[in-house]
């Protein structure tokens, strides 16, 4: 029996999907509807249009989620970034309750003083669930939207 091209395959094949290659490019617009898709409607999280930032710098994000069932606790988390900078500034999570019901979540978080001002920015939230695989959490993703907003003050 020869074993070694079998194993060579195998590698290479775990290679390809570990990289990726192979994989058609995924785009931020390809990766996550703009709208929640009518094959799964219970996994689907928002960003609302406004965002507020007040004198000291805290930022409010808000939006809706939905999700169906998890084995373990479910956030909702979400980022900021602004202008042509890449840096994103995590802000808050909400604990998130799947039951197939439509909820609001809202993030409040005081990045750097500075970093961001009123004005154009972008905000990314994810629905994500921490599941336990031999002992470690891990993140499982329910799921994912970007989305322009304007951040304004209250």
């Amino acid at each position: 029996m020869r074993v070694r091209p079998l194993l060579g395959a195998t590698a290479g094949a775990a290679l390809l999907l570990l990289t990726g290659a192979g994989a058609a490019p995924v785009t931020a617009s390809a990766a996550v509807p703009a709208a929640p898709s009518a094959a799964a409607p219970y996994e689907a999280v928002t960003v609302d249009s406004v965002g507020r930032i007040t004198a000291d710098g805290t930022v409010t994000l808000s939006g809706t989620y939905r999700c169906r069932s998890a084995i373990g606790p479910v956030f909702v988390s979400s980022s900021v970034s602004q202008g042509v900078s890449t840096t994103r500034y995590g802000i808050g999570g909400t604990r998130a309750v799947c039951d197939g019901v439509k909820h609001r979540w809202v993030n409040t978080g005081r990045p750097k003083p500075g970093a961001l001002a009123p004005g154009a920015a972008h905000v990314e939230a994810t629905l994500m669930e921490l599941r336990t695989f031999s002992g470690l959490p891990l993140p499982s993703f329910h799921a994912v939207h970007g989305r322009d907003i304007t951040l304004t003050r209250p």
